[in-house]
């Protein structure tokens, strides 16, 4: 059997285990994951953290995304990594952990964990794509992964499954393809917020660092001000904290909600049917 914590940040849920020791034998990582994060026949989330011994940090991670993809980095998952490490007695309240987008520091208090992210990168604004035989207004940046983001006045309505499909797979970000963020500005510190993950190829309940490029690049346009509270899905609020320099942003935090749904064992039938 495998222990593992099933987690929930702001509305995405993922499986946490602890391979400090490296005794996870489960054959092709991939594949186990895939069947792992499958919802009704297994434990279902939208993705799977295996912590890892560090010389470099309190610990390190893998990340993956449902489909069996591993990424660089994810904001709610990294916020269930620090509580999971705090709880376990890996780290301190305060702790720092590595990731494919570098190093994270991160503070827990309660079920509400801070983490300060790697400087983002790649930011443009106002540039457009062809889309639907139109022109597609958008802005993009990464903040560890790929962001696009896109303006919208009727957000609940919006179809985000197919144009974030769309957006997602687009010519224009391949060949590793793009999140995509739809976003409504609700006054000058705060903002709703819908987002189609790239891995788990669907709309989720949140996206933590689908909220901070979308504040990030609300600030960069002159539509609102820091710290911006990003209205998700599950209705939830993630606040993000950041420093406006002339080229960019520094010292950007995200900090919300890391809760523990259970603990458990996973027999072998749970991932090999």
């Amino acid at each position: 059997m495998i222990e593992f914590f099933k987690m929930s940040g702001s509305g995405n849920d993922f499986i946490l285990m602890d391979n400090r020791d490296g005794k996870l034998a489960v054959g092709r990582l991939e594949d186990f994951v895939r069947k792992v994060c499958e919802r009704r026949v297994s434990v279902g989330a939208d993705g799977l953290i295996i912590i890892q011994k560090s010389d470099r940090a309190d610990f390190s991670w893998r990340f993956f995304n449902a489909d069996g993809s591993e990424v660089d980095m994810c904001g709610n998952g990294g916020r269930c990594a620090a509580r999971f490490a705090f709880i376990k007695g890996i780290a301190g309240e305060k702790m720092s952990f590595v990731t494919g987008a570098g190093i994270i520091d991160a503070e827990v208090k309660g079920d509400q964990v801070k983490l300060r992210l790697t400087d983002p990168r790649d930011l443009r604004v106002d540039y457009t794509i062809p889309l639907n035989e139109r022109a597609f207004p958008v802005n993009s940046v990464n903040t560890g992964v790929p962001h696009v983001v896109f303006y919208i006045r009727d957000l609940e309505n919006h179809d985000v499954f197919s144009d974030g499909r769309a957006i997602r797979y687009h010519e224009a970000y391949k060949p590793a393809g793009t999140n995509a963020n739809f976003v409504r500005v609700l006054d000058r510190r705060r903002i709703r917020l819908r987002t189609y993950e790239r891995g788990v190829e669907d709309e989720t309940l949140a996206c933590g660092t689908g909220a901070v490029a979308s504040a990030l690049i609300s600030a960069w346009k002159g539509l609102v001000d820091e710290p911006v509270d990003v209205l998700v899905k599950s209705g939830e609020t993630l606040k993000i904290y950041f420093t406006k320099t002339e080229k960019g942003f520094e010292r950007v935090y995200l900090e919300g909600g890391a809760r523990v749904v259970y603990e458990g064992n996973l027999w072998d039938e749970g991932h090999n049917y």
